[in-house]
């Protein structure tokens, strides 16, 4: 196969497709579909459960799971980060954990209350398919793209891979609500599952055609090569030392994401259980609805974020868009109605996307010369799993003790340290 240079057009196309394939894991597993499942396997909202010999509430346990998984990530990205790198195979570990995401979706089909511990395994396998994967493909971005696409290309992404899963979750949308009973709801939310799985392992194999193996070659692993990846991991950590822009940014980073992601990660079960619906098909629909507001507005967040980067500079964006996170917060913990809820996912969409595009975006830009690009993407990524780690340990204990409303409200603190911490990021120019 022929290797396209980079920056070219179709490679570009093809790296950003992979946001096509995968984001039906995070609408359909992570954000909709799945969590109402979840909640409908129980007799109540207060229901507990069972599960590694403690008794807990519903989405703490969720949230426990969630964390571990990050957690696991967090710990297997810098390894894995820096073998790719030396053996040249970013593309094999990409497809690796993009497999064992979509075996986990398939899986998803067997859940249930009375084998928890299997379901909670394959809802292990997606969560950690789907961001292992996302590891070697942000990777990827300083090599296909110059500096001046970057923002597009990472928007575009974003872009693609709203459109792509709003697309698939209408469809799940309508075999859930073509059902007039419980039982043939629940079975339809199964099948939804074994589509998620299907959609993300085959459009993904554009993506591996046309992106290139890796930057080096020749090497082959052996037991020293996982000793190299620390000694890469070393000099980079020296590095990102020495390099006051790139290190005070992944401090703000990590702040903001950890609260980005958490809000992301649990939203539809705060609506499930906090908001006052009037029926259980009210809430099913008002739900989905609600994230495919949020993924359609997301697209023009993106694409907004994208063009307010350009004039005010990437650092000012991020500083106004951590702002209306704050609020968004404050406006969360008063939410009672269904129309409330529509609100905020309406500005969450405005918002998510942005963040999201222009966090990846800015780190790419902010990195030396180098072609040791997944090493350094792997911190990236390390940042923001750990994040999510605290942010979800800190969402379940306040749950657990007081609610999800004092939890969310919580996560103000971190969007006003995280826009504290992006004033003191050093500009270069007024394009940063």
């Amino acid at each position: 196969m022929n290797q396209f240079e980079k920056g070219s057009k179709k490679l570009l196309n093809a790296w950003a497709f992979y946001d096509w394939a995968n984001s039906v894991y995070t609408l359909t597993i992570a954000s909709s579909i799945f969590p109402l499942f979840y909640s409908s396997l129980f007799d109540s909202k207060e229901a507990l459960v069972m599960a590694f010999g403690f008794q807990m509430k519903q989405e703490v346990l969720i949230s426990f799971v969630t964390a571990f998984t990050f957690l696991v990530v967090a710990f297997l990205s810098p390894l894995l980060s820096g073998i790719a790198d030396y053996v040249g195979n970013k593309k094999n570990f990409m497809k690796f954990f993009c497999y064992l995401g979509s075996a986990g979706c398939i899986g998803l089909y067997w859940f249930d209350i009375e084998h928890i511990h299997l379901g909670l395994l394959f809802y292990f396998m997606g969560l950690i398919g789907y961001w292992g994967s996302l590891v070697f493909y942000n990777s990827y971005l300083p090599d296909i793209a110059f500096e001046e696409q970057q923002d597009s290309i990472s928007a575009k992404g974003f872009s693609m891979g709203y459109i792509g899963s709003v697309l698939l979750l209408v469809l799940n949308l309508v075999m859930v609500m073509s059902q007039d009973d419980k039982a043939g709801a629940i079975k339809m939310m199964k099948y939804s599952f074994i589509t998620v799985g299907i959609w993300w392992a085959l459009f993904s194999q554009y993506t591996f055609y046309i992106l290139p193996k890796g930057v080096s070659s020749g090497h082959k692993v052996t037991k020293d090569v996982v000793f190299n990846g620390f000694k890469e991991l070393k000099i980079v950590w020296n590095q990102l030392k020495q390099n006051l822009r790139l290190k005070r940014y992944l401090n703000a980073f990590f702040v903001f994401s950890m609260a980005v992601q958490t809000i992301m990660l649990m939203a539809v079960y705060y609506g499930e259980k906090e908001i006052a619906w009037t029926s259980d098909s009210e809430k099913t629909t008002g739900l989905i609805v609600s994230i495919l507001v949020i993924q359609l507005v997301a697209i023009l967040g993106a694409i907004l974020t994208s063009k307010a980067s350009s004039k005010y500079g990437n650092i000012n964006t991020l500083i106004g868009v951590n702002f209306i996170w704050m609020c968004i917060c404050v406006y969360a913990f008063y939410m009672v109605t269904p129309v409330d809820f529509y609100i905020a996912a309406g500005v969450v969409g405005l918002v998510m996307g942005g963040v999201q595009s222009l966090g990846r975006s800015t780190y790419s830009k902010f990195l030396p010369e180098t072609k040791d690009t997944t090493s350094y993407f792997s911190f990236y990524d390390v940042a923001e799993k750990i994040g999510i780690v605290i942010g979800m340990l800190i969402f379940a204990i306040v749950s657990q003790y007081k609610s999800m409303r004092y939890a969310i409200l919580f996560l103000f603190v971190f969007f006003l340290a995280g826009i504290i911490l992006l004033f003191r990021v050093p500009k270069l120019s007024n394009k940063e």
